[in-house]
């Protein structure tokens, strides 16, 4: 048990709160090649000046033997959480409650209220989530494939705070046991039979014994004792057995030998007692100011500075644009958008941040937006801060310094508010949707934004999601209604729009509108190894500029759409006016 010995709760990431868990058990037990390990914990929150005390305490006190049940002792009621280390003498309690039903029903394990509510955590199935931290995993329940609990941990970052804050440390107490039967024990090398080991708070025990094969302890006589009553009589209706005596019983008896052949078992177990002592700070439930651990460069010398200096004086922060996407990554990660450069932008509720695009595709923020963010998110912004270049971006500027926000539209709102204005018009008109419905139509929509291409990957990712909601989505059954394509054609979403749109204008309008859509289209295809000229045509089609950063050819393809959008909703209320003359006999 080397390995184990050598293990502390207080340096892991993840801290056991209780344990019964079966690690392994390989083969038949008493024959060769049988295996079983175990480990098992319990845990104990105290008061830090209560510590002498606690650490009296053991696997016999508060491992998996103790029971978590409410109690009256002379009239005094003793809440289920609570340890009593004597009579009327509470020093702690538990954070895992083992809750015993009966023997039909599987044993339940509560993880202490208090310890969720303080840390505002929320419970996702068998884990509990903060969606504060962008619904980080803080405590997770593992069970057995019948659903029986084996193992409840938390993890020490929020474990520590929480200890902090109600200065408390936590005494674990965990054993661990292992088990093999051996042909052979050449390789056991001990002195003494059973081997002893011990530090402060930990001790460890190794045997060895000979056995038969099949468990029997080894040249042991087995007894058997076969005790019957002789007064049994089968014809009585209602039989009643008095109390057994020598005349109304019988007995016989017999021994004999094991003979199956010699095995050892080889025994290791493994006690130990830790302390873990509270957290130094508790920013989450005391809210502690902690000091700055992240810190981002300020100037074009390389200047790194934390949250104790960003806060003081009005300035900005550069970052590649790659950062809006890491955050959205986050549940809760939400993008929205206020002119054509700037928006909000949050990788958990609650934690909105003013942005802006520069010059040259830089993402810009107030530097005391930054440092007023909790740490774990100003971590994430830390892995994407750059050296001051391209300025600072102009309408962050005049809606921040000058009060004056810009009066411009982001293409990614102008695209949402065109497919929706497609549709309305479409619907009024005909009475039916001009695109069917998408099941993840707003999360398609969500993803459309131009920092998905700061690759051309991303450009050709992002083309195909305009494609899903665009030619992808259009019910060519309601536009041919309209306009029918000849027995010898079969035409396509685009292709069937934009003969409907040519009953209302010229065919080259008509296709001049839908350009940008059927570049789209065709760069859908490019992550599929398009040729290079078609490539290029694809490119043309949309309107964008290959030369130009991705970041602004992301944004060109959406302002692009986003005006096909716009054209196309023109031309069919155009439709519309045509639809209202002819039922009037205008035309």
């Amino acid at each position: 048990m080397a390995e184990i010995r050598r293990r502390k709760f207080a340096s892991s990431a993840w801290i056991p709160l209780r344990a019964v868990q079966p690690i392994c058990e390989e083969g038949k037990r008493g024959h060769p090649g049988f295996k079983e390990e175990f480990f098992g914990a319990g845990s104990l929150a105290v008061p830090v000046e209560l510590k002498d005390r606690a650490t009296k305490l053991g696997w016999s006190d508060v491992g998996i033997s103790h029971e978590h049940r409410a109690c009256v002792d002379d009239g005094r009621y003793i809440p289920t959480d609570v340890y009593e280390y004597s009579r009327g003498e509470q020093i702690g309690f538990s954070l895992v409650l083992e809750q015993r039903l009966n023997d039909a029903e599987q044993r339940v394990w509560h993880l202490h209220q208090d310890f969720v509510i303080a840390l505002e955590l929320m419970r996702d199935g068998d884990r509990w989530i903060c969606p504060n931290e962008g619904y980080t995993e803080v405590a997770r329940l593992h069970r057995h494939p019948d659903g029986r609990p084996f193992l409840m941990e938390a993890k020490a970052e929020f474990l520590l705070d929480y200890l902090c804050a109600r200065g408390m440390g936590l005494l674990v107490t965990a054993y661990w046991s292992r088990e093999e039967v051996v042909e052979d024990i050449a390789h056991i090398d001990w002195a003494e039979n059973p081997k002893h080991e011990g530090t402060e708070g930990a001790r460890w025990e190794g045997r060895t014994y000979e056995i038969h094969e099949g468990g029997m302890p080894f040249g042991a006589d087995t007894a058997v004792f076969h005790v019957s009553r002789t007064d049994v009589d089968p014809s009585e209706d209602v039989p009643v057995f008095g109390f057994p005596t020598d005349d109304v019983t019988e007995g016989r008896s017999w021994a004999f030998k094991r003979e199956e052949r010699k095995l050892f078992v080889v025994e290791g177990e493994y006690w130990r007692d830790e302390w873990i002592n509270p957290g130094k700070y508790s920013a989450r439930v005391r809210g502690d100011d902690v000091p700055g651990s992240v810190f981002f460069i300020t100037d074009a010398a390389g200047t790194r500075e934390s949250k104790e200096t960003l806060t003081k004086e009005s300035r900005w922060l550069w970052f590649r644009a790659e950062v809006i996407s890491a955050l959205l990554e986050y549940r809760g990660g939400h993008l929205g958008w206020y002119t054509r450069d700037t928006g909000s932008v949050t990788c958990s509720p609650d934690y909105g941040v003013h942005f802006g695009v520069n010059s040259i595709g830089l993402a810009n923020v107030y530097a005391k937006d930054i440092g007023l963010l909790p740490d774990w998110q100003q971590r994430v912004w830390a892995g994407f801060n750059v050296t001051p270049e391209g300025g600072v971006s102009e309408e962050l500027l005049a809606s921040q310094m000058r009060a004056q926000p810009a009066d411009t539209t982001s293409p990614e709102t102008a695209l949402a508010q065109a497919l929706a204005r497609m549709d309305e018009v479409f619907l009024a008109i005909r009475g039916k949707s001009l695109f069917r419905e998408h099941p993840y139509r707003n999360e398609v929509l969500s993803r459309i934004h131009r920092f998905r291409s700061t690759s051309e990957k991303g450009l050709f990712a992002l083309a195909k999601d305009i494609a899903r909601l665009t030619a992808d989505s259009i019910d060519i059954a309601a536009l041919q209604e309209i306009a029918a394509p000849p027995k010898s054609e079969k035409w396509g979403s685009l292709k069937s729009l934009e003969k409907v749109l040519a009953t209302v204008c010229a065919p080259e309008e008509a296709r001049r509108a839908l350009t940008p859509l059927v570049g789209t289209y065709q760069l859908r295809l490019a992550d599929a190894h398009l040729p290079g000229s078609e490539l290029s045509e694809a490119m043309k089609l949309a309107g964008i500029d290959s030369s130009s950063p991705t970041l602004h050819q992301g944004q060109t393809l959406i302002a692009n759409c986003a005006a096909a959008g716009a054209a196309i909703s023109s031309l069919i209320e155009g439709l519309a006016k045509s639809t209202r003359e002819e039922s009037h006999g205008t035309k």
